[in-house]
């Protein structure tokens, strides 16, 4: 059996450094042999640290492991600010070294500090990191009201929040920019988005927005259903109410995985991502200039993240991850697209198909009797005028077919599969 790895100390670390860790933090750093960390972290130590200092080396995560393997044996001290485990290197170290071997000891966190000096209760507070992050991911968590504390990137960081507010409709929000939180440099700087020209100031800053929306921003919720004109479009979008419906078939849930088929105007793909942070999408388009609208789609309604496949299913599914769900918006009769889709799908999986075509609706018909599910018809009509009158204007109806893939027991045979 081989020995036991010494473990591998992570030390929170503020602005007010050495004199602001707390004397366990001082002693594992004292007794270190080698002390890793970010240039400015590492120059917070005093001369009785004498360990070896190392810089991370980028990009950062790939080199991870290997870097660690090199110093076995040795004592390791990594330096990390704040609260390691809170937006910080803490996260990595435990995915890629393995929670067990780390000990972490923490130092009050940006967003703690923050809310100290704000006088606001942090569970009351969303915390949105844009350090290595793209600004476009804090529009979904724009409503009015709302208080955010948004994770600076850098000194820039606060003059691109301002910008992307006042391009989304939120000028009138309140920013306060707090550098340097418990440092003898700290400083607050306070302005509005749409008047905001304070120059750039300290890289280490985290940003208080209290959300305001000028008159005539649309509304949007935090429920499925956003407004069709929230969506760029050539009209191939799954308008509202259907929309709402479909994501309540497909039941999203934190960390789990789409597949939004024949994304169209990726409207399904984009409220799935908005229900949690964590929700993660692929929308597949094979229309190339469909396939860019979608990424913008994606953009101004907060989830940059969701990945753009512009290709035809089912050729273009292959390679791509395991779905918790499916969704096939069209080309349901595409050659070997359902069976495909249901293949991928592990047991527990659903599947949601929407038509409108005749030759769809037979096809799900048959899925149906064959795999049990529900199968249902949405109609939608408007008021709308008519003549002096007012009356009701139909939709074509949707038929919707959705399905649990079943646990513990062989899924029903699919018509030209051999056994």
């Amino acid at each position: 059996m081989s020995p036991a790895r010494p473990p591998v100390t992570v030390v929170g670390i503020g602005a007010d450094g050495w004199d602001g860790l707390a004397a366990t933090g001082q002693d594992a750093l004292r007794s270190a042999e080698v002390v890793i960390g970010g240039p400015r972290q590492l120059a917070l130590l005093p001369p009785e640290c004498r360990a070896e200092r190392l810089p991370w080396p980028s990009p950062l995560r790939p080199a991870v492991p290997g870097l660690f393997a090199g110093l076995t044996g040795r004592q390791v001290c990594v330096l990390a600010s704040g609260d390691p485990m809170f937006f910080g290197i803490g996260r990595t170290l435990a995915e890629e070294l393995g929670a067990e071997r780390l000990r972490v000891l923490p130092h009050p966190s940006s967003a703690s500090y923050a809310c100290a000096r704000l006088g606001r209760p942090l569970e009351e507070i969303e915390v949105i990191s844009l350090v290595g992050r793209p600004l476009a991911a804090l529009a979904r968590s724009l409503y009015p009201g709302q208080r955010l504390l948004v994770l600076s990137a850098g000194a820039d960081t606060p003059a691109e929040v301002a910008g992307l507010l006042r391009d989304r409709g939120f000028g009138p929000s309140r920013m306060r920019v707090l550098e340097q939180l418990g440092g003898e440099r700290e400083r607050t700087v306070d302005g509005m988005a749409d008047t905001w020209a304070h120059p750039p100031g300290d890289p280490l800053n985290i940003i208080a927005v209290d959300c305001v929306p000028a008159d005539g921003t649309p509304r949007l919720p935090v429920t499925p259903g956003l407004p069709d004109a929230a969506y760029e479009h050539d009209g191939q979008l799954t308008k509202r109410h259907v929309r709402a419906a479909t994501l309540a078939a497909l039941a999203p849930a934190p960390g789990e995985l789409l597949w939004d088929i024949g994304g169209g105007s990726g409207s399904i793909a984009v409220e799935w991502m908005r229900a949690h942070r964590t929700c993660r999408a692929f929308s597949v388009e094979r229309d190339p200039v469909r396939a860019e609208r979608i990424g913008r789609n994606a953009a101004a309604l907060g989830v940059p993240g969701l990945g753009v496949i512009t290709g035809a299913a089912p050729g273009a599914l292959a390679g791509l991850p395991t779905p918790d769900a499916v969704f096939i918006g069209g080309g349901a009769t595409a050659p070997g697209l359902l069976e495909t889709c249901w293949s991928a799908l592990p047991p527990g999986g659903r599947l949601v198909a929407n038509t409108v075509t005749l030759e769809s609706e037979a096809l799900l018909a048959d899925w149906y009797r064959r795999h049990g599910g529900e199968l249902v018809r949405i109609a939608v009509a408007h008021a709308a005028p008519v003549g002096g009158f007012t009356g009701w204007r139909q939709a074509m109806p949707v038929t919707q077919w959705s399905v649990v893939k079943p646990v513990g027991r062989p899924a029903p045979s699919v018509a030209g599969e051999t056994r």
